[in-house]
């Protein structure tokens, strides 16, 4: 294999081993570190941002000792974290194994900068390449899966990466690098040193935050598979994601790994990265995730660009030009970071964040627009082929195989129905660990379920389709509502057909997290029943009175007179105004019997927060706050008994 092909695949596979600890640093930050909220949003994010900005020494480290010595031993540190992550070590033990990871495979990405003047084809590759794993596995990682499978395939990714590194630094090693070779480049631009290879390290960062919360998130795929109806939101529709999945991922490598004539790229590919992102933002997803695959492809493409001879211009393991691609490499994804934290703490901290993504994609495209004249594919024509064709059709079977349960068939009226009330945490336990299993083991055998804080491929939870997966282990249909962003929401289960559905935005009253009311009505067996699933977040300090009785107004007007059930994660204990609103409103406190039911946190139960309402004629029985320490709340059963 030629040099530049084994580097190139060196470099694919670093990707995708780096992704795959950042899909575990990303949520131990927030839940470990973070203490569910506990922590101040700003040293939260000091401490998550911290390690990108020691990782600018890396550079400094590169050019002293040398771009191979420290390239390998930092990828045997990432390696070995990214398969110690496997044993699922959870609390202190998770989090600092990923930031010993994260911080290794900075300083590998740095060294890997010094001696790789051309890294599109490796960045490419790795980002697709992981997100078609990452949709195979249904979007639960094999570092929460455990067992022999997830060890097999987690040994072979690292032991690929290690002596695919192992090899391309040998081969280098043995091929001589021109003496002044950055005194050449500066002498042929005229005295200017023009670093090859620099803006696509540079963009390195702002590619990955793109990729993984847009553009190549198998979560928002599946997300986006919804029918979207004003009607009936949040719909799940079985199969829906499979084709616009694998158009995502082929947009991208097409775009990325062949050429499209200079000026209409400079135009086309910026054009389509920028109206992407408005997109997303905005909440229309399926365009906006296939606009930022071409989009984003391509900018990488535009910065694909060489002077001269690839050697004699870039390859000084370390020199001049090694450590400029290096610091933009580091300042990338010190991007990554900024990017990735103002982004998600506007949920703490208040603040519009549209601009994060917005601002990360227009750097991407004045970088790439302004990039120099691109030089050929590194890969050949027949690699390229065969990579867009094998990875393509690999997304579009991942996106295939998980597909959400589908809709009950109608049954008999039941004379009773077991209801339970979750706030999931975005499926991640007091111990930092997303344990689906855990979560449905607390749910199985509910008929009815209605849950809150609904992640479906949060980029800071690690990308996952929390829903999705927990639906598929219950087989239970689902309809989502967003609150806080389009995949971040409130969602009911059911066991019987959902015949309808309405959603509410509500006020949000000085609170910097959005909210909503879902209103589902299920057929039971030609009976309907109103089901209203809401997540009320009031500001710091004060009790969700006007959410409140926004969610009871919402409710009486869409059961309009049918058996409704209400409840959720409400913010409010019994003896405070919020609660009363929804009394106010006529509904029945179906907890009322097993009262103290103490639901927050998971790990000492102190508060009442999350309940269950019902209306008048309905009979709440068997009540219920199980144990668990699953989510940072305790789930709350009952047994419905209809007039």
């Amino acid at each position: 294999m030629r040099h530049r092909h084994l580097s190139t695949l060196a470099l694919a596979l670093g990707i995708a081993v780096l992704l795959d600890v950042l899909r575990v640093w990303l949520p131990s930050v927030i839940t470990l570190f973070g203490r569910a909220a506990e922590t101040p949003a700003e040293l939260l994010g000091a401490f998550a941002l911290g390690w990108f900005l020691l990782a600018l020494a890396a550079p400094a480290l590169v050019r002293r000792i040398g771009a191979r010595p420290v390239g390998l031993v930092a990828a045997g540190v990432v390696a070995a974290a990214r398969l110690a992550l496997t044993a699922q070590p959870g609390g202190p033990a998770q989090l600092w194994l990923a930031c010993a990871g994260l911080l290794a495979g900075l300083v590998w990405l740095a060294a890997t900068a010094a001696s790789a003047p051309r890294p599109v084809a490796g960045l490419a590759l790795g980002l697709a390449g992981n997100a078609v794993g990452h949709a195979l596995l249904g979007t639960e990682d094999l570092v929460w899966r455990g067992g022999i499978a997830a060890w097999t395939l987690s040994a072979l990714l690292v032991l690929a990466f290690l002596a695919a590194s192992a090899a391309e630094r040998t081969t280098a090693a043995g091929e001589p690098s021109p003496a002044g070779a950055d005194e050449g480049v500066a002498a042929a631009t005229g005295g200017r040193t023009r670093t090859p290879g620099r803006r696509a390290w540079l963009l390195c960062g702002p590619a990955l935050v793109l990729a993984g919360q847009v553009a190549l998130a198998p979560a928002l795929w599946s997300a986006a598979a919804g029918t979207g109806s004003p009607d009936f939101p949040g719909l799940a529709r079985p199969g829906g994601a499979a084709v616009p999945g694998a158009l995502a991922v082929l947009l991208f490598l097409a775009s990325a790994l062949f050429r499209v004539p200079a000026r209409p790229a400079r135009v086309l590919w910026p054009a389509a990265l920028l109206a992407g992102s408005v997109l997303f933002v905005t909440g229309h997803l399926v365009p906006a995730y296939l606009l930022t695959a071409a989009g984003l492809g391509g900018c990488l493409a535009l910065t694909d660009a060489a002077a001269g001879d690839d050697r004699a211009a870039g390859t000084d393991d370390g020199g001049r030009a090694g450590a400029r691609r290096g610091r933009a490499a580091a300042l990338g994804m010190l991007v990554f970071a900024v990017a990735t934290v103002a982004y998600y703490a506007a949920y703490d901290v208040g603040y519009p964040n549209w601009w994060a993504p917005v601002a990360t994609a227009v750097l991407v495209a004045v970088v790439a627009a302004g990039a120099p004249r691109q030089a050929d594919p590194a890969l050949p024509a027949p690699v390229r082929v065969t990579v867009l064709a094998g990875l393509t059709a690999l997304a579009g079977l991942g996106a295939a195989l998980h597909v959400p349960p589908a809709q009950a068939r109608p049954t008999t009226a039941p004379a009773a129905v077991r209801v339970a009330a979750y706030n999931l945490r975005m499926g991640f336990g007091l111990d930092g660990r997303l344990d689906l299993d855990a979560l449905a083991r607390e749910l199985r055998g509910a008929d009815i379920v209605l849950l809150s804080e609904v992640d479906r491929g949060w980029w800071l939870n690690g990308g996952h389709d929390t829903l999705g997966l927990l639906a598929r282990r219950l087989e239970m249909p689902y309809v989502f509502a967003p609150a806080a962003d389009p995949v971040w929401g409130d969602a009911v289960l059911s066991r019987f057909p959902a015949r309808s559905g309405q959603t509410r935005r509500l006020t949000a009253h000085g609170a910097p997290t959005g909210a909503q009311a879902l209103g589902v009505t299920l057929d039971l067996g030609g009976r309907e029943l109103a089901v209203v699933a809401t997540h009320l977040q009031p500001p710091p300090g004060r009790d969700p009175v006007e959410q409140a009785r926004e969610v009871a107004a919402f409710a009486g007007r869409y059961a309009a007179g049918r058996p409704l059930v209400l409840g959720g994660d409400l913010n409010t204990e019994p003896a405070d105004p919020a609660f009363a609103e929804f009394t106010r409103a006529g509904l029945v406190d179906a907890l009322a019997p097993a009262r103290p039911l103490r639901t927050s946190p998971a790990d000492d139960p102190r508060t009442q927060i999350d309940h269950v309402f019902v209306s008048p004629g309905l009979t709440a029985g068997a009540v219920r706050a199980p144990r668990t320490e699953a989510s940072d709340h305790l789930p709350v059963t009952l047994t419905v008994t209809l007039p």
